[in-house]
């Protein structure tokens, strides 16, 4: 049985909670672009806010001279890269190891801000046509981290939905659910970020 198969056996598993995090996300996405479009000015805070992180000596200052450079290959790595360990890691499945389901909050605060910054109205309206493709491809990736995050509070709080004797080893065999989905995060993460790289360089060469 090969790794890819052993994580969407947890997706099966769990397939209600996955399709209620994908409509949790999603909703959320389009209640934030929903938001934006009778609040515009926000959409304009956000979005400069992000540019400054984007500039020399800003959190995201690799990701922007990775794009700059033209290279697709380079820029689809360090966007992995980021999406994987920052976007993924860190920020969702970290703190469910810790708090059970808090990687579930984090992701749907990545959601409405999804929504906040990336709705297509304004000078937006027109990037965003094939940047809607990232938004749907990436959220899936987190969305999958999500359910990881899931699967270890399930377990922890309720051991025998698991088989497990008692909180810690049901604790174990959610964090083991959840290490099986990053199969397919890193996967879902990797097509994402080839495609926004791509996407993105073009934009920027016709843009010059």
């Amino acid at each position: 049985m090969n790794f890819i198969t052993r994580a969407w056996q947890v997706v099966i598993e769990h397939r209600r909670a996955y399709v209620a995090i994908n409509l949790l996300y999603y909703g959320l996405v389009l209640a934030g672009m929903a938001y934006v479009f009778a609040n515009p000015v926000l959409q304009k805070e956000l979005v400069q806010a992000v540019g400054q992180s984007l500039q020399p000596g800003g959190s995201l200052a690799a990701v922007s001279e990775a794009y700059g450079s033209g290279n697709v290959a380079v820029a689809a790595a360090v966007t992995f890269g980021v999406n994987l360990v920052l976007g993924s890691l860190l920020v969702i499945t970290l703190p469910s190891l810790v708090v059970p389901f808090s990687g579930l909050a984090m992701g749907t605060l990545r959601a409405v801000l999804w929504g906040l910054i990336l709705a297509p109205q304004g000078p937006l309206a027109l990037p965003m046509i094939p940047h809607s493709i990232t938004l749907l491809v990436e959220g899936q990736g987190y969305i999958l981290a999500m359910l990881g995050a899931y699967t270890i509070g399930r377990g922890l709080l309720s051991p025998r939905s698991y088989a497990a004797s008692g909180h810690l080893q049901g604790y174990l065999a959610g964090v083991q659910r959840c290490a099986r989905l990053y199969v397919l995060v890193a996967l879902v993460l990797a097509v994402a970020a080839v495609y926004e790289a791509a996407e993105v360089i073009l934009m920027i060469n016709l843009a010059r």
